[in-house]
């Protein structure tokens, strides 16, 4: 088991890398060129391509390896190769919430197509860190256990 991390817009890479050494769980953090991440981790830098880290993520799984991202698709792909998937909140994806997830992205998508302004992201809060550290470890032992 590894924990693969859509690194680009993660909020918590101090966090995973923080827990995985409790867990003696290797982490490796994918990001494209404009991001520099200086962490006890590895880091695998690829081109600023369409979708060049979400496809090297994908490539790269394996089997009850954790992937850490907020991109519904990222998660669908990778739930599919038997992977488990959590989002910077604390949301663990699964076979339950991906399809209505990836529903609710459709519909944001043509809602901004159409030219309708979509909500404001609210600042990360100590609380939104707290939350996502509980989820994760909560899949750490639910993936250590398989």
């Amino acid at each position: 088991m590894r924990v693969l991390v859509d690194a680009d817009a993660c909020p918590v890479k101090e966090i995973i890398v923080e827990v995985c050494k409790d867990y003696n769980v290797e982490v490796i953090m994918f990001a494209d060129t404009s991001h520099l991440i200086n962490l006890e981790c590895t880091v695998i830098t690829l081109d600023k391509g369409c979708d060049s880290v979400d496809i090297a993520i994908a490539n790269s799984c394996n089997k009850n390896d954790i992937v850490v991202t907020q991109d519904y698709g990222v998660a669908s792909m990778v739930l599919g190769a038997g992977c488990y998937a959590i989002n910077q909140n604390g949301l663990i994806y699964n076979k339950e919430n991906i399809d209505r997830l990836m529903f609710e992205r459709f519909l944001s998508q043509k809602s901004r197509r159409a030219g309708l302004k979509g909500s404001k992201h609210r600042k990360r809060t100590k609380e939104n860190n707290n939350a996502f550290k509980s989820s994760f470890i909560k899949l750490l032992n639910i993936a250590k256990e398989q």
